[in-house]
């Protein structure tokens, strides 16, 4: 996972922290449509997403835009941006309200009011898509031991598959927390005799294992276990 270790990197957590707002609607019940998840646990129009290792010392995440005019999406340990291009006269630069991100091939300067970071491209990888995963809006992975969660695209469904795939479970679930703000989503279980909690929240995540970058932090509680790992929302 990301660390946040100096001042000016706390300055960047809080800017993006200030940007957030909390709300918690109140909770829809099983059965229905599968809830609108936010935008930012989503790649937009990107196909890959790349991880940089930064100075001050913290890791960022950026869903790659596809061509000069695209978004730029970019996710710390705190939460995310969606950053549009601007004129530069080298490499390209991004900006939204008082945020910058300026690289030039493997390098990439963060700028803030509160401080500038200094980032190297670490790894990339491929977006997951629909085609790779029908009928998934959402996944969720860890490991030690290997778990996986999918979330239906057309209904309130989780699918939990535990333990290196030994045990799989189809569950309803209702929502109790949608911060669409701050990328944060809280579904629980909708059935009494089979309960667990899942956390979704938008931040940059890498994998413990092979460092892969993720635009979400996922935690998942069942039968008194605590799983910690990262995920993307799968767009059609």
């Amino acid at each position: 996972m990301s660390r946040l270790l100096a001042p000016a990197a706390l300055g960047l957590a809080l800017l993006l922290g200030g940007c957030a707002t909390a709300t918690s609607p109140a909770p829809i019940t099983p059965g229905g449509q599968a809830p609108l998840l936010p935008s930012v646990l989503f790649p937009g129009d990107a196909e890959s997403f790349t991880s940089w290792r930064c100075t001050p010392d913290q890791s960022l995440v950026t869903a790659d835009p596809k061509g000069p005019e695209g978004e730029l999406r970019l996710w710390s340990a705190h939460g995310a941006w969606r950053l549009q291009p601007a004129v530069v006269a080298s490499g390209a630069r991004y900006e939204g309200g008082q945020v910058s991100f300026w690289n030039r091939g493997d390098a990439a300067i963060v700028e803030t009011p509160r401080g500038r970071l200094e980032c190297q491209a670490y790894m990339q990888r491929q977006a997951l898509t629909r085609q790779q995963r029908p009928g998934v809006m959402f996944q969720g992975r860890g490991n030690e031991p290997g778990w996986m969660v999918h979330l239906a695209n057309d209904r309130p469904e989780a699918t939990l598959t535990l333990d290196y795939g030994t045990r799989e479970q189809t569950l309803p679930y209702r929502v109790t927390t949608l911060d669409n703000g701050a990328g944060r989503v809280i579904l629980q279980s909708g059935r009494g005799d089979t309960p667990f909690e899942l956390r979704i929240e938008a931040g940059a995540c890498l994998d413990d294992m092979s460092g892969e970058p993720f635009p979400a932090r996922v935690t998942l509680s069942v039968e008194g276990e605590q799983y910690r790992g990262c995920g993307q929302g799968i767009a059609p």
